[in-house]
């Protein structure tokens, strides 16, 4: 087995999806009812959807994580370009379109169901957590973009993709700001 890159640490990922599981739920403190629902003035998603995509894309990753712990995976290669993307924490720059398996999936929800999804989520990361010292690097399933991941790099992905929406949070705040 080889050593991981010091940015696969599973512990420091850990404390960083707390922190930014954390950040999520400031701002949704921080949220009207009513402009977590608008739609933004730049267009897109409005709070609500992004919580509700993020949150339940996150659930399922873990869902994916836990997969590859209880060895319901394939012996798969990880392809170099997302080795990167895990390695160097973000993905490339611009805009994504939502798998289509997940588009159906992004709905407006209210602030309660929100709050609900980043518990559950936090529940949810902290049994999986738990487990991540028994898994198997060669046991992996497959992401709808990225190919085949194993549990530590489905934890990367998650702390990757809740970061990049972080960012999107940001932009809709600023439209609003304008």
């Amino acid at each position: 087995m080889h050593p991981q890159p010091v940015n696969m640490n599973t512990d420091t990922i850990f404390s960083s999806l707390q922190r930014i599981s954390d950040a999520y739920s400031d701002k949704l403190q921080s949220l009207s009812d009513a402009q977590f629902r608008t739609t933004p003035p730049i267009g897109g998603w409005s709070y609500s959807e992004v919580y509700a995509h993020i949150f339940d894309a996150s659930c399922l990753s873990l869902q994916a994580m836990e997969d590859c712990l209880n060895g319901k995976g394939k012996d798969k290669p990880t392809a170099f370009t997302v080795k990167l993307i895990l390695f160097f924490g973000a993905l490339p720059p611009g805009r994504f379109k939502i798998p289509k398996q997940l588009e159906g999936r992004v709905k407006v929800i209210t602030k309660e169901e929100a709050q609900d999804l980043v518990s559950q989520f936090g529940k949810q990361l902290e049994a999986d957590y738990k487990q991540i010292p028994r898994a198997r690097d060669n046991v992996k399933s497959k992401h709808p973009r990225l190919g085949y991941l194993n549990a530590k790099q489905w934890l990367r992905f998650t702390e990757i993709h809740l970061k990049h929406h972080l960012k999107q949070l940001h932009r809709i705040e600023k439209s609003f700001a304008q």
